[in-house]
């Protein structure tokens, strides 16, 4: 289907097709839309991961819809989350765009660096090796213990008395 827009006979009469404006469009998008995804987990805490390849040298961190800063108050944990991107020296290379829910703040904190090294090694596999040796690649399998009947909490004991 073509359509054609024309004005009077001093212009010349534009046909474009519906298919290539639809992929003029698409390849702008498909510009934009390149992204390395990563999952990270730690405790109940989740973060999926888009890590978007930025070209004017600038960095942004997202999470949930909210500045790094916004949402992470405590510089510790601002760190923690930078820290992968600061070791394989990507620092200005990636825009990362973070949807966490679960857990804490800490325990977020670190599933959402688990998932920025898993998207770091998806968009270079030579930088395993030093997320690797930081630690950084490993994920953290230790989650609270579940309570058991007759016991107050997960291992202790009611209180014995002799009398």
């Amino acid at each position: 289907m073509a359509i054609k827009k024309a004005k009077k006979e001093e212009s010349a009469v534009k046909i474009i097709s519906k298919s290539d404006a639809v992929s003029a469009v698409k390849k702008e998008d498909a510009e934009a839309s390149i992204y390395f995804y990563g999952i990270g987990k730690r405790k109940t805490s989740i973060a999926q991961i888009k890590a978007y390849p930025s070209s004017k040298n600038q960095s942004e961190i997202v999470i949930n819809e909210k500045k790094l800063e916004d949402y992470f108050t405590i510089s510790r944990l601002a760190d923690v989350i930078k820290s992968p991107l600061a070791v394989a020296g990507q620092d200005k290379k990636f825009s990362v765009t973070v949807k966490v829910s679960g857990g804490g703040i800490n325990s977020q904190a670190e599933a959402i660096r688990l998932g920025i090294s898993r998207a770091l090694v998806e968009s270079d596999a030579t930088l395993k090796k030093p997320l690797r040796d930081k630690g950084f690649m490993t994920r953290d399998a230790r989650k609270v213990e579940r309570k058991k009947p007759g016991l107050r909490k997960a291992r202790r004991a009611p209180q014995w008395a002799k009398r």
